[in-house]
């Protein structure tokens, strides 16, 4: 964004996005085609999605604004990390192994936030099973640079506006490390404040989920409704 010009859609904070779409300024329709519109522009270059569900996330935002507000997160886009079970998408953990993979359930984090109005646009590439092996996603700032890892898709996506907001899971650096590589902002919560069921463990002891966005107030609406610790909130709703 430069000078005086409006931000677009799928350009502004989740916050903000949140109050028009539970106001009913804007349908979850409309800003998941502007979402959908940058993914179009930018993912043959930042490759950040593993999957994307385009008719899947349409016919949910459609269904949103057909009906009353749902929750916190109503009609907002989420990307979800592709260590976290989706049972209407693929699941892969970063690996071959798993290619085609359909779980039976969601994870418990992504039934929450589709409880919450969550729309779950796709699927964000993880290195695999959240270790070494990198995946395909690039810095969107710099394509030759890495994003960092595990949630390095989810990060990207979230850094070159294509959601609002995306899931991310760390068990030594994978929230932080990519949040910092690409400039948006990373909350990895206390351990056990989100309940792990159904997300690919690495570590039991240290495996947290977390939360990526562009700002702080943003994040924190999306760790309320994940955890359904509304103490966490930093607006009024």
């Amino acid at each position: 964004m430069t000078g005086d010009k409006m931000p677009q859609w799928h350009e502004m904070d989740a916050v903000t996005l949140a109050r028009k779409l539970s106001q009913r300024e804007l349908s979850a329709e409309t800003l998941l085609a502007s979402c959908l519109e940058r993914i179009d522009e930018r993912e043959p270059q930042v490759q950040a999605w593993s999957h994307i569900a385009r008719d899947a996330a349409l016919e949910r935002a459609r269904e949103l604004d057909r009906g009353p507000v749902r929750g916190l997160l109503h009609g907002l886009p989420i990307g979800v990390k592709d260590l976290f079970d989706t049972a209407d998408m693929p699941t892969t953990y970063g690996s071959p192994i798993y290619a085609g993979h359909r779980p039976a359930a969601d994870a418990a984090p992504v039934a929450l936030c589709r409880e919450q109005g969550g729309v779950m646009v796709g699927k964000t590439v993880t290195t695999e099973f959240a270790t070494f092996n990198p995946g395909k996603t690039r810095n969107p700032h710099r394509l030759t640079h890495t994003p960092g890892g595990s949630s390095s898709g989810s990060a990207a996506a979230v850094a070159d506006y294509m959601v609002p907001l995306a899931f991310a899971s760390q068990t030594a650096a994978s929230v932080i490390r990519p949040a910092a590589y690409c400039g948006i902002i990373g909350y990895k919560p206390s351990y056990g404040l989100v309940n792990r069921s159904g997300v690919k463990p690495l570590s039991d002891s240290l495996d947290t989920i977390g939360f990526l966005a562009r700002s702080v107030d943003d994040v924190a609406l999306f760790a309320a409704a994940a955890s359904g610790d509304r103490a966490l909130l930093q607006m009024d709703v």
